[in-house]
């Protein structure tokens, strides 16, 4: 009875360990290897794949090579920003497929092929568990999905209204203030002097997010952006490697630093609206920050519904104030950065926007309610964000089989939209898509693109960023009071360098001769 009962048990464990060997050699290859024939018999052409690395391997050794090589100064970027990517479009057409890992990507450059991508972000989802440690960096309204995403947007969306945003103004005009005392502090008596103005920026940006998301907590805030900084260049190691699924629980130094972090900027905002909460019961009014606007809009909603679900919880209010800083602080500061070193270049557009700036505002302080007056300065701007896209790219995952154009794609593929190659591309743009031309929207956008889905710098679709007015309104103010203090130029010591570390930025700085006017 006893050699019965251990050849049933050897039996059952035989069967348990050939079934994890499936599901292992499937998920490793026989899974991958089926959705490659099946793209391909669709007309697709795609990388092979490759046991568990996929491209990852080829993909690192190429941007190593493309940033060990020193760069002309050319707005032609793709090929050392995405070097992989663009090699691959350009080898296998516009709509191909690559591998991340055991996933297949499928690239997709059509027009109408994207508004669908970006018109339907039901089918279409923000990537889920590919890597669950990101959710330590940001969630909230990037990450949510369906029913989750309509009430955070809805609670939300208030706080970016432009009459909202007016009561921003003199947030703005504080942090702007403070950058230009530094500047001119750093130029010193001198008339002219070479300035790294990239660590400037990206101080007066995270001083605004904390400014306007905590108010009066501002320097609080500070210590929040600090943290959410180290967040991101470690989230930056792990998303440069394959995810092993459970490796996010080993102890190793990463890991344990990444949890750190995430329960510290977490205990501070919680202390931050636990504060709030309390001045609010007492009858207090709310602050006009963005704190302060996601309280009293989540309060409405409960209030109008009679119950809490329909409000926002102390922790998504959090992940929100986690995703303004994180959002708000890189949008704004990449936008201004290369918006001072393309108009280093072109002075002839640097004195254009002076003169609009000089003529609307002379020498005052620039008021926020003006700020939609300067049409120069917003022609720059979008052809900044066109040549210099703070984010290179964007995934959407689908769960279950779904058509997109002609194509059917089966569960599991990611979507990717290469803005940064949309943004250069010449069949849309012309021969001149690598250069700088900011008359090309002097009709607006929708002129420049002939109505087309080619121009995305902040997404597009019921998603579209949130913040756009936001950062726009914020870099405006910012590059009218440095064009009413300075003239720059290039410096010699200026290394074109960019490259992406989540957004684009520029690797060395950003040295400018800055002139005293």
């Amino acid at each position: 009875m006893e050699t019965i009962t251990s050849f049933c048990v050897l039996g059952v464990a035989s069967i348990i360990f050939l079934f994890c060997i499936w599901k292992i050699l499937n998920w490793l290859w026989f899974k991958p290897k089926k959705i490659e024939k099946f793209l391909r018999d669709q007309g697709l052409k795609g990388t092979p794949y490759r046991l568990l690395y996929g491209d990852l391997k080829e993909m690192a050794l190429m941007t190593n090579e493309a940033k060990s090589k020193p760069m002309n100064l050319t707005h032609d970027i793709v090929p050392r920003v995405l070097p992989f990517y663009h090699n691959a479009i350009t080898t296998l057409g516009k709509n191909c497929f690559t591998w991340v890992g055991t996933r297949p990507i499928l690239h997709i450059h059509e027009p109408s092929m994207i508004r669908e991508l970006l018109a339907n972000y039901n089918k279409f989802q923000k990537p889920r568990g590919v890597n669950p440690l990101t959710k330590l960096l940001i969630r909230g309204l990037l990450a949510t999905e369906g029913d989750q995403w309509v009430k955070h947007r809805k609670i939300i969306n208030p706080a970016f209204h432009m009459e909202k945003l007016k009561y921003m103004g003199p947030a703005f005009y504080a942090s702007c203030n403070d950058m230009m005392e530094k500047l001119e502090k750093a130029v010193n008596s001198q008339s002219s002097c070479e300035v790294d103005v990239w660590p400037y920026i990206q101080m007066f940006s995270s001083d605004v997010i904390s400014r306007t998301a905590f108010g009066s907590s501002f320097e609080e805030g500070r210590k929040i952006f600090e943290l959410q900084e180290e967040q991101t260049k470690l989230i930056g190691k792990v998303l440069s490697s394959v995810y092993i699924p459970g490796s996010r629980f080993l102890p190793t130094k990463n890991n344990m630093r990444m949890k750190q972090i995430h329960q510290q900027v977490k205990d501070s905002i919680s202390g931050i609206i636990n504060k709030r909460v309390v001045a609010m019961k007492a009858g207090e009014a709310s602050p006009d920050d963005l704190l302060g606007m996601l309280l009293d809009s989540s309060y409405e909603e409960i209030k109008q519904h009679g119950n809490s679900n329909f409000g926002l919880s102390t922790d998504d209010i959090i992940e929100e104030c986690k995703l303004f800083y994180f959002a708000g602080q890189d949008t704004t500061s990449n936008m201004l950065v290369w918006t001072m070193i393309l108009l280093g270049e072109h002075s002839e557009w640097q004195t254009r926007a002076r003169e609009e700036v000089l003529h609307i505002f002379g020498d005052k302080e620039p008021s926020i309610d003006e700020l939609s007056r300067l049409k120069v300065i917003s022609m720059i701007f979008n052809e900044v964000l066109r040549l210099y896209s703070t984010i290179a790219f964007v995934r959407r995952l689908i769960h279950e089989e779904t058509k997109l154009g002609n194509l059917t794609l089966p569960a599991g593929t990611m979507v990717q939209l290469n803005m940064l190659i949309l943004h250069h591309d010449k069949d849309m743009w012309g021969e001149d898509a690598n250069e700088f031309k900011p008359e090309r929207f002097s009709e607006g956008i929708l002129k420049a693109t002939k109505g087309q889905a080619v121009y995305l710098p902040f997404g597009g679709g019921p998603r579209i960023c949130i913040g756009q007015n936001f950062a726009i309104l914020e870099a405006k103010m910012a590059l009218a009071m440095i064009l009413q203090r300075f003239s720059f130029e290039l410096s010699p010591s200026y290394s074109h360098a960019p490259h992406t570390r989540v957004t684009l930025q520029p690797h060395f700085g950003a040295h400018l001769i800055l002139h005293k006017i």
